[in-house]
């Protein structure tokens, strides 16, 4: 899959330095959840109701890394659509930085094609980002605070403590796709959400909190594209 022709300019928020990434891969990484018996008891549910299991768990969605967007406003296929907040892994460079993004999906379409259902939306992005350690298991993954609101009503909260750690699910995917050479942006997970059903908003806050009080946020709008 070819690397995007418009980059996208990046910020690390402690020093300032600006990043411009052409990725060569964009992957959407499901079913990420630490609590295996959970992860299991979810993709039982979906089998309930037609939805084919993984072929991996996690679960590797290989898309379009011109789906990657920092706009404030994104067009949508349809009302039945919803995003959700996770952290993004991004390598560059031969470095990594954690990002705030979401796997907005076409929930309609989710029901029979997995991975039509992502690559139909935009996947929304914060351009402010934090350098992770060289070592990823130096980084405090589990006391980072994620929260989303849709529509200025609580959506998510809790911890990365629920999913996974990068260098994981890095291993993972590399397992899974070994061909992931040159600049990457993985998302890497969502939490729960706190009414257990998706919720067709139009507004959408993500922030992710860290130890040292860092905060890195992002919000969107969503408009039919098809009006």
């Amino acid at each position: 899959m070819p690397a995007a022709s418009t980059p996208l300019r990046l910020t690390v928020s402690a020093t300032a330095e600006t990043l411009d990434i052409r990725p060569a891969r964009l992957i959407v990484a499901g079913y990420t959840g630490r609590d295996q018996d959970a992860v299991a008891a979810h993709i039982a549910e979906l089998a309930a109701i037609g939805v084919p299991p993984p072929a991996t768990v996690p679960a590797f969605y290989d898309l379009d890394p011109a789906l990657l967007t920092p706009d404030a406003a994104v067009g949508v296929p349809s009302p039945d659509t919803s995003g959700e907040v996770e952290p993004v892994i991004i390598r560059h460079g031969g470095r990594h930085f954690l990002g705030v993004g979401s796997d907005h999906t076409d929930r309609e379409l989710e029901k029979t094609d997995i991975a039509g259902s992502k690559a139909a939306c935009p996947k929304p992005l914060g351009t402010t980002v934090v350098e992770l350690p060289a070592d990823l298991a130096e980084f405090d993954w589990d006391a980072v605070q994620v929260s989303s609101d849709v529509d200025g009503a609580p959506y998510q909260r809790g911890s990365l403590a629920a999913l996974r750690t990068p260098a994981g699910v890095l291993a993972r995917l590399a397992a899974a796709l070994p061909d992931t050479d040159g600049d990457l942006v993985m998302f890497g997970g969502t939490l729960p959400l706190l009414a257990g059903r998706f919720v067709f908003g139009r507004a959408w806050n993500l922030r992710l909190e860290l130890a040292d009080g860092t905060v890195l946020g992002h919000a969107y709008e969503t408009k039919n594209r098809n009006n």
